[in-house]
């Protein structure tokens, strides 16, 4: 019966030794996806903020803009891409919406990302835009990868339709979690006008009639969650001027808009919790179940072992009998 058990328990052994492994470097990288249907909304606010005034056309500070950003996913366009695409693909369709401090549109982008599931990388498919513009992604936007390292990672600015470097700047502590800083800086650049501008009968059209440029310049910051690759805050230092033309009316420039872009604090609350949910889903399958497996394995060998040792050492011999001499009789 000890051998028996034995081979069993060296049979569950090599199991879980086996099955450690596999659930690192073969499962992980597949089953860990971004959902193809998440919807995902953030609001952030510039405070004290400069603003132009597009009656008047003169910069003007203002007590707040919010920016109200929202990431759809787009199943049925997924699902049409992933045929010819042949790996798992997911659509984002983003809104990044700019209001004033009198709750009225002073921006409306849109813009479609669509990237593979498990790496985030880019996947290059016709509806790839921003603000109607047909773009072509190199690097990430949004999201980093799973695991992310400590390196510089390249990163797609929507405005200048440009990938640069965001560069990593160490490790921090953020509301409890251990995050990587990375920081990106675009220097002052000529962009597009937004296809839908705060006023009626001004378009980006009528604009350049004009002579008029918009540029654009930020620092951006953010503090991602290495395990899961999230974000849990951003912030940008953010510049945007109209240089030039006719609209001006002979100056050489002025502020658009610039401020301190930060997240409201109930989305960083919101965010923290939710990494924090998520971090540790990734890290059953990447750290928890394959070493809780090894270690299994590890005691079941050495109670293995153990077993088959017991079952090869003799048996202890049985005391001799005395031998009693029969009493004699007479």
């Amino acid at each position: 019966m000890r051998r028996k058990a034995s081979l069993v328990l060296l049979a569950c052994a090599v199991f879980f030794a086996a099955l450690s492994p596999l659930l690192r470097w073969y499962a992980f990288p597949r089953l860990a996806k971004i959902p193809a249907d998440q919807y995902q909304d953030m609001v952030l606010v510039a405070k004290n903020a400069t603003l132009l005034d597009y009656g008047t056309m003169q910069a003007k500070k203002v007590p707040q803009v919010t920016i109200v950003q929202t990431l759809k996913g787009n199943v049925a366009a997924a699902k049409r891409i992933e045929k010819t695409a042949g790996r798992d693909v997911v659509v984002w369709d983003g809104l990044s919406y700019v209001q004033g401090p009198d709750g009225k549109m002073v921006s409306e982008i849109p813009e479609r990302y669509i990237f593979d599931a498990h790496s985030q990388e880019p996947v290059h498919a016709t509806g790839e835009m921003v603000d109607g513009d047909p773009v072509k992604r190199d690097g990430i936007e949004f999201k980093w990868p799973f695991l992310t390292e400590k390196r510089d990672y390249e990163y797609f600015d929507a405005q200048t339709r440009t990938t640069n470097p965001i560069h990593y700047k160490g490790t921090q502590t953020f509301r409890g979690v251990k995050v990587y800083y990375f920081e990106q800086t675009i220097p002052w650049t000529k962009v597009p006008m937004p296809k839908k501008m705060p006023v009626r009968g001004i378009t980006p059209e009528t604009v350049a009639k004009t002579g008029t440029t918009r540029w654009y310049t930020t620092v951006r910051k953010f503090w991602v969650e290495p395990v899961t690759g999230a974000p849990v805050y951003g912030e940008e230092i953010h510049k945007e001027e109209l240089r030039g033309g006719t609209l001006l009316g002979g100056r050489a420039k002025v502020t658009a808009f610039a401020g301190d872009v930060k997240m409201r604090e109930d989305y960083i609350e919101h965010t923290v919790a939710l990494v924090k949910h998520n971090r540790t889903i990734v890290l059953l399958l990447t750290s928890y179940l394959p070493w809780g497996f090894l270690s299994l394995g590890i005691v079941l060998l050495a109670l293995s072992l153990w077993l088959e040792a017991r079952a090869r050492r003799p048996a202890d011999p049985e005391p001799a009998r005395s031998e009693v001499p029969e009493p004699v009789s007479a």
